[in-house]
């Protein structure tokens, strides 16, 4: 009876311990989350939504006043018709953006003026510029080709095929009188 009562015990003891590692485990995985969770609100930037929508504003505001500006330029001092001188506009802001894309100017914009630098067409102009500038390294094929279209692609592809469906329903309409 006496062994029974030390394996009890032995084993009451087994038990209590691995209780008490399994305790200070959970305490110390506790701790490391109580430390990673302040270690995330150290190194999280906190933003203010008035003053990111000001810079947003602002930016937008700098491109559309610029591409203003083209477009009265061509207008006025080129003689040119409206559509004319906004197809000279469009192209002088891409171009404008892929050179300030390539001289890594655009992305520090964008990063300043968030959707006012992304929404307009110099910012989809600088979404195909630069995975074509990131990736020039692995080649004209392999690189520039097939990563050109990685962020604006889809934006193409999607766009392209809501034209046609849209063109489509149109033209459907049309010929049962409905447009």
């Amino acid at each position: 009876m006496e062994q029974e009562t030390m394996e009890q015990k032995t084993l009451k003891q087994e038990i209590m311990e691995q209780e008490t590692m399994e305790q200070e485990t959970l305490e110390q995985k506790e701790k490391k989350k109580q430390e990673y969770n302040e270690y995330v609100k150290q190194v999280t930037p906190t933003h203010s939504l008035p003053a990111n929508m000001a810079k947003a504003f602002l930016t937008g505001g700098a491109i559309c006043v610029l591409g203003q500006f083209i477009l009265n330029t061509a207008m006025n001092a080129c003689s040119l018709d409206k559509d004319t001188a906004g197809s000279w506009c469009s192209m002088l802001l891409v171009l404008l953006s892929v050179l300030l894309t390539g001289l890594n100017i655009y992305p520090s914009v964008a990063n300043w003026g968030g959707a006012g630098a992304l929404v307009p067409i110099t910012g989809f102009a600088n979404s195909v510029a630069a995975p074509a500038i990131e990736f020039q390294k692995e080649g004209q094929v392999f690189g520039i080709g097939c990563k050109i279209f990685t962020i604006a692609g889809p934006v193409i592809l999607y766009g392209i095929f809501t034209s046609w469906a849209l063109g489509l329903i149109y033209w459907i309409g049309k010929m049962i009188g409905i447009f």
